[in-house]
């Protein structure tokens, strides 16, 4: 008999690839970068960036060089975009190993162009987010520089992007607008922009206008959904946590239910203890939420703890040993990731990326 680690996030990589391919027909456009920043929003960087590749995906995007070298270390050569950048790195070993480097202002453009090894860049361009990118007074004296340096051949431009906010289809469309803008001022310097990206997610399935030549898919890669709006669209969660049963016990009514007594029960139950906490990422205050033993789900009864959290099933059957699945895919009767995000009150993005380093990552073709 196989032995299943203690604690588990299993990984489905057909998950993954059954949703680049969904964002291939719901979302057209010449190419697609698979987000694969933060250890692929907790899935595993390399396993991700490999599944995504193999369904479709043409480019990769991480946020720092770091995340990039590790998926070059691992063997892959896919384009690659890092785009937050620690003030006194090195970008030599990201031009070096090919990494496309993503500038937000005149001072990253000359690090850029320092590294040597003529590096492939992409302008970033703050269109209204309030975060990285040239803002428009900005935008002659980078413009006017770059072309210098592409011109010299020094450098090539091999993009030009920015982020929507998703606040409203208005906001959104009114950062298009800047981003167009931008693409005149490119033009008006003699620069070919490259590839043209806007659109994340939700953008990408929400505001056709927005694809441009590349939509960059980050959380729905994973199957957890960019907003509210989107969870019927087809997406499959690729991460299930889970793990055993570690105690059982049968308490009288009125018995309080770990730190603070948030709960208490309103009759003779049984409690079910699942080795799981919040130093594993599980949201301490997700108050509410559900697990699925067996093929029911029962309520979090109380507070959870940092390595454990209780289950009331009242008078069902459980035995140690039995499988808790936390949140996984509703196909297989499981909560979601977003449903433990709605308990948490944040958002499914938080759920899967804060797991923390005691859960053991399983890939797998698919969910048993």
């Amino acid at each position: 008999m196989t032995t299943r680690p203690f604690r588990e996030a299993r990984i489905a990589i057909d998950a993954i690839a059954h949703n680049v391919g969904l964002l291939r027909r719901l979302a057209p456009s010449r190419h697609l970068m698979a987000v694969v920043k933060a250890d692929g929003y907790g899935h595993g960087a390399v396993t991700a960036a490999r599944a995504a590749l193999e369904a479709g995906a043409d480019h990769l995007g991480v946020a720092d060089v770091t995340e990039a070298l590790e998926l070059r270390r691992a063997g892959i050569d896919a384009p690659v975009l890092a785009w937050l950048h620690d003030p006194s790195a090195n970008l030599a070993v990201a031009t070096e190993a090919g990494v496309a480097l993503g500038v937000s202002s005149l001072a990253e453009l000359e690090r850029a162009a320092a590294a040597g090894h003529r590096p492939v860049v992409h302008v970033k361009v703050d269109t209204g987010l309030s975060r990285n990118g040239v803002v428009e007074p900005g935008w002659g004296p980078l413009l006017e520089r770059l072309a210098e340096l592409v011109d010299a051949g020094d450098v090539r431009l091999d993009g030009v992007f920015s982020h929507l906010s998703n606040t409203s289809p208005h906001d959104d469309r009114a950062q298009l607008h800047v981003f167009e803008r931008f693409l005149d001022a490119v033009d008006a310097v003699g620069l070919e922009p490259g590839i043209r990206h806007l659109a994340a997610s939700a953008a990408a399935i929400d505001l056709p206008e927005a694809r441009l030549d590349m939509v960059r898919a980050g959380i729905a890669v994973y199957g957890v959904s960019p907003a509210p709006q989107h969870r019927a669209i087809g997406l499959r969660p690729a991460m299930e946590l889970s793990a055993p049963v570690v105690s059982v016990k049968r308490v009288a009514a009125g018995s309080g239910v770990s730190y603070g007594y948030l709960h208490r029960t309103d009759e003779s139950s049984t409690l079910a203890l699942v080795p799981l906490g919040y130093a594993d990422g599980v949201p301490r205050h997700a108050l509410g939420a559900r697990v699925l033993i067996g093929d029911e789900t029962f309520p979090v009864a109380g507070r959870i703890a940092m390595d454990q959290l209780v289950v009331d099933v009242g008078g069902r059957r459980v035995a140690v040993g039995d499988r808790a699945v936390l949140f996984g895919d509703a196909a297989t009767g499981a909560p979601t990731a977003d449903d433990w995000a709605d308990a948490a009150g944040t958002i499914g993005y938080e759920i899967v990326t804060r797991l923390g380093r005691r859960v053991t990552r399983t890939t797998v073709r698919a969910h048993a």
